[in-house]
């Protein structure tokens, strides 16, 4: 197993942050390995919510599909992940801090079949998927921030 974890800051409430992150349908926005995600069931969004990922595995796209199994908002969130050969357990925590909100994002991923035997030699792969998906998270929630702020702004 192989464990990504980055924490991250936005000056975004938490309650906010929380909302964007939770709708795995977002991942496809800020995670660069994620082409394309969806929800596969209705409601709002909490514990049993599943969602279709599209992930970039090598030279090739693998669909996954995940579910939500804890769900305390706005503090955690966590999704168990499978798909073809891999699967994940992402857990995701929420703090306030001075700015707005400090993200927490743990990824516990598993490699099955051949892919497990050299699973321990892509270290380097799986840090820079972490720091990828780290960067666009900063980035939308940083993006999500101004857009408030700019609301707010009285109209000259």
């Amino acid at each position: 197993m192989t464990r990504i974890h980055e924490r991250i800051s936005a000056d975004l409430p938490v309650e906010a942050a929380f909302d964007y992150i939770d709708d795995f349908t977002t991942n496809a926005e800020w995670d660069p390995n994620t082409t394309a995600a969806r929800r596969l069931d209705q409601g709002p969004v909490g514990v049993g919510a599943h969602y279709e990922v599209h992930v970039r595995m090598g030279g090739r796209t693998a669909p996954m599909t995940y579910r939500i199994t804890e769900y305390d908002r706005p503090d955690r969130v966590v999704l168990v992940g499978e798909g073809s050969g891999v699967s994940s357990v992402d857990d995701i925590r929420f703090e306030r801090s001075a700015g707005g909100t400090t993200v927490d994002y743990a990824a516990d991923i598993q490699l099955g079949g051949f892919l497990r035997l050299v699973q321990p030699f892509l270290g380097n792969r799986f840090d820079r998927l972490g720091k990828d998906a780290a960067a666009g998270m900063t980035r939308e929630l940083q993006r999500l921030a101004a857009e408030q702020a700019a609301d707010r702004e009285p109209s000259a």
